[in-house]
């Protein structure tokens, strides 16, 4: 089977990106929301990305014509029942993908794949509440998705070197870099990096030194784009703390344990760049 029509589920921040690549890359791409406003929000964001992207030198103008001729939005599951690949990025909530997935199950058909970006459930628990377990792969890009060269391939036991060789493949064909990941909560990015954000928070809490001195001592000292606390607020405290708290239930290891000031100010709202109050103010 040749992968010509792909499917998205959600157009939020990374499911527009997402939708994004896959029509920059010649897929006919359809997006799909539960709401025609979050649909408008996330293809308006693509509309935007392009442009200016053109505004910039960036990307040529038939290059972003072509990608959102390529680009179409649904409400309704069945508009996906062509679709060749569907990549799920919803909420990060076990039980809606299931509901997701057994939607999916009575509209497409059989040889079609699916796909979760998801960045720490089990791809394994999410393809065993499908009718294709044999057809279902982890495909975890990184925020910007335009922007960002990686993306992990996680191949559940259940996953056939076929569909796991065509996941691959559509990565690449993507203008990605992807890599195999094992299908463990955090697979390889996340495995390394939480503890790091954690550790981070801690060190901050107990007095290593400021926000803005951290951030500077790993961005000289170490060559990082970003200091830990601007990096978590970046991707959102609540983001980290949820798939902290899905690590920590795997492991067991203190490393991955959510640290209290974390868990206070996810209380308190301060979620970083989307809230407009993190661990700095925007």
């Amino acid at each position: 089977m040749e992968i010509k029509t792909v499917g998205v589920l959600g157009c939020g921040l990374m499911g527009s990106g997402i939708a994004q690549v896959c029509a920059a890359a010649g897929y006919k791409t359809i997006v799909r929301e539960v709401e025609q406003g979050f649909l408008d929000k996330g293809l308006s964001r693509v509309t935007k990305f392009l442009s200016d992207g053109v505004e910039k030198g960036k990307v040529t103008a038939e290059a972003r014509d072509k990608t959102l001729a390529n680009l179409s939005g649904t409400t309704v599951f069945a508009d996906l029942k062509d679709c060749d690949l569907i990549i799920e990025a919803i909420i990060e909530n076990v039980e809606e993908k299931r509901k997701t997935f057994a939607e999916l199950d009575r509209v497409v058909g059989e040889a079609t794949i699916y796909c979760s970006n998801t960045s720490s459930l089990c791809i394994q628990e999410l393809a065993s509440n499908t009718k294709r377990p044999d057809r279902f792969a982890g495909l975890h890009f990184f925020n910007p998705v335009p922007l960002m060269k990686l993306v992990e391939v996680i191949r559940a036991l259940t996953t056939s070197d076929d569909t796991y060789q065509k996941v691959f493949a559509f990565a690449v064909s993507l203008g990605k870099e992807p890599i195999t990941a094992p299908d463990k909560p955090g697979f390889i990015v996340n495995r390394l990096l939480v503890p790091y954000l954690l550790d981070a928070v801690r060190s901050f809490d107990q007095g290593l030194g400021t926000v803005e001195d951290i951030d500077k001592g790993m961005k000289l000292g170490t060559g990082y784009p970003m200091g830990p606390f601007t990096l978590l607020d970046f991707v959102g405290l609540d983001t980290t703390y949820y798939i902290a708290n899905i690590m920590f239930e795997e492991y067991r290891e203190p490393a991955y344990a959510p640290p209290p000031l974390l868990k206070r100010m996810v209380l308190a709202g301060r979620l970083g760049r989307k809230s407009g109050h993190g661990f700095y103010k925007y």
